[in-house]
């Protein structure tokens, strides 16, 4: 990858130069741990008299040169130090504003911090989401003393069961009366009951909720005007290398 590309362009293709570079290390180590594909042999065979038996020469080629691994190892790695090297001097470098209803929240994040912040609003839209909400079948209304939300008083009745008596036939000469005992609920007092609570009201809720979605997606907008930065090639690998295999 020489001169200009764009961030975007080179961390699609990092994770395949990636691959290729384990592929070839992974190759590489499988055949100089073959010491046959390294070995080669030559020999001629002369009888010691001119009625000897005479055999015929035997050669086997080396197939496999450590050097031409070590080239295409190199190669391969070469290209992942560039384009790692690459990507990394471009994250410093590349950065674009969050901005929000045309108000800059943050200005000139780099891009590493806006994939924080992807994730982070995540977890936060998570959590508004599980706050707790005012129950809607009661009429809420602030209490500044308690720092809380009340409803209006209600006033119930408190009953008491008292038993009273009903006489189902009266007593005559020769049977007793027959009464049946049941019992009558008697107002004894009243209740005034005020509910407080601490949750939220929806609408506050759903305004945070509306908060977070609208920077969440321009967060994600940023990330890509940042990752639309061009950046210039950087050569790395072939230094370090290089000093590393070099004469």
């Amino acid at each position: 990858m020489r001169g200009v590309a764009k961030l975007n362009q080179i961390i699609a293709v990092e994770k395949g130069v990636k691959t290729k570079a384990q592929q070839e290390l992974t190759s590489a180590q499988h055949d100089l741990a073959k010491p046959a594909l390294l070995s080669g042999i030559s020999r001629t065979y002369q009888a010691k008299d001119e009625e000897g038996e005479q055999l015929p020469p035997e050669s086997t080629r080396v197939q496999v040169q450590a050097e031409g691994v070590l080239r295409s190892a190199v190669a391969a790695l070469t290209r992942l130090f560039d384009v790692t090297a690459t990507k990394d001097w471009a994250n410093c470098e590349a950065r674009a504003d969050v901005t929000v209803d045309g108000r800059v929240v943050v200005a000139a994040v780099p891009v590493s911090y806006l994939l924080f912040l992807e994730k982070q609003l995540t977890d936060l839209h998570a959590f508004v989401r599980r706050l707790p909400v005012l129950d809607a079948a009661e009429s809420w209304t602030q209490d500044p003393s308690t720092d809380a939300w009340k409803t209006e008083p209600v006033r119930t009745i408190r009953t008491r069961k008292v038993p009273r008596n009903h006489v189902k036939a009266e007593a005559t000469e020769n049977h007793p009366a027959q009464v049946e005992v049941y019992y009558e609920d008697v107002p004894v007092g009243y209740w005034t009951t005020v509910k407080f609570s601490g949750a939220l009201p929806a609408r506050r809720v759903n305004e945070l909720l509306d908060r977070v979605e609208k920077l969440q997606t321009a967060v994600k907008f940023a990330r890509e005007e940042a990752n639309g930065t061009e950046v210039t090639d950087r050569r790395v690998g072939e230094a370090v290398l290089g000093y590393v295999f070099g004469g």
